[in-house]
């Protein structure tokens, strides 16, 4: 008898039952040969194999892949494929990372947290101002990975004016890392620009005579500039990184543009930190205003009380039921008694007036 033959695909492990295909984290995938997009669909494997077959035949190729917020599964699919360090894959699935740039072997790893404007009618009444995503990129000597966190900070406008302009596609992977970084940083000017309007708003209203200081907007919006400040400072250090420790890396040409990157986010870091410290003193004034406030409260109270004192005092007296009491038995003594306390409380509310307690 022939010996039976084993069904190999039964003996595979059975995936998991939450297992997605990549295709549904794979925004866009293209193949790029001196600085041009090669026409065509390309899968993660397809477009590998397709940069390793150009370079076989000595052409410039890259492949340069976009993810939106993949799960572990479907990273580990893309590691590997291009051979991505499993720190770095576990980093990309998880987001609130710190901006950080690390290197693996030949792959540097790049973290930016991306940062959008909340539009709004009024600073009082908003509950965000600003929101925050991330875009994480793997670049190797063939490979562009982006791994996007966040509803907003698409990067379909970077890729089409990369792809119009094949002269700086040509630098290579890391040209495409700066034109990334660029964009993010640019997204920082604007909304650092925007949030300068809501803190003149703040400004006119914690100064507006005759309106009573709420502080509440102030520390709302001194939040919201300690997380922008939270994604643009930490990027100081990975722009000097990569300036002094990964020549090896990055080419000279794209060194003096992410110079020019490094120079806007130092920009937008002044501003959060005037920023910071405008609302600092903001805060300090606001408070000595509504110290005052509460100083004048306390007077109105107690002038106030100054004056239920004369009455309450008659009463308490005249509320003791003795037999024996001046002008008890005399007809016009209830009269005389109450013009006594209105005289005495209207002395004392002229005199409070005039002093500016009431």
């Amino acid at each position: 008898m022939r010996p039976a033959v084993r069904n190999r695909v039964a003996d595979l492990p059975p995936a998991p039952a939450d297992h997605r295909p990549l295709s549904r984290a794979l925004v866009d995938c293209g193949v790029y040969v001196d600085g041009v997009r090669l026409p065509g669909v390309y899968t993660a494997a397809d477009a590998q194999a397709k940069v390793r077959e150009l370079a076989e035949n000595g052409q410039d190729a890259f492949v340069w892949i976009g993810l939106h917020e993949p799960d572990e599964s479907q990273m580990q699919d893309v590691a590997e494929v291009f051979g991505l360090h499993p720190l770095a894959a576990e980093d990309a699935v998880h987001a609130h990372q710190r901006p950080k740039l690390e290197r693996y072997d030949e792959t540097l790893f790049l973290v930016l947290k991306t940062v959008n404007y909340v539009p709004h009618e009024s600073v009082v009444l908003a509950r965000e101002v600003v929101e925050t995503g991330e875009v994480m990129i793997f670049v190797g000597s063939r490979f562009v990975i982006t791994v996007r966190h966040g509803e907003h900070g698409g990067l379909a406008d970077v890729r089409k004016r990369m792809d119009a302009d094949p002269d700086h596609m040509r630098l290579g992977p890391y040209a495409v890392m700066h034109e990334i970084a660029d964009y993010v940083v640019d997204r920082y000017l604007e909304v650092t620009n925007l949030m300068a309007t809501d803190i003149d708003a703040i400004e006119e209203m914690a100064f507006a005579p005759g309106h009573r200081t709420d502080i509440e907007p102030i520390y709302h919006i001194k939040r919201e500039v300690v997380e922008l400040r939270r994604c643009v400072n930490p990027l100081s250090l990975p722009f000097q990184r990569m300036q002094s420790e990964h020549k090896d890396l990055i080419s000279k040409e794209v060194r003096r543009y992410l110079r020019d990157v490094a120079d806007h986010q130092t920009h937008v870091a002044d501003q959060i930190a005037s920023y910071d410290e405008n609302l600092s003193s903001l805060v300090q004034a606001a408070l000595a205003r509504v110290e005052m406030q509460q100083n004048v409260d306390m007077r109105k109270i107690s002038a106030w009380a100054g004056l239920l004192a004369v009455p309450t005092m008659f009463a308490g007296i005249y509320g003791m039921n003795f037999h024996f009491m001046p002008l008890l038995s005399w007809k016009w003594g209830y009269p005389v008694v109450l013009l006594f306390m209105a005289t005495v409380c209207l002395l004392l509310y002229r005199n409070f007036r005039r002093r500016d307690w009431l």
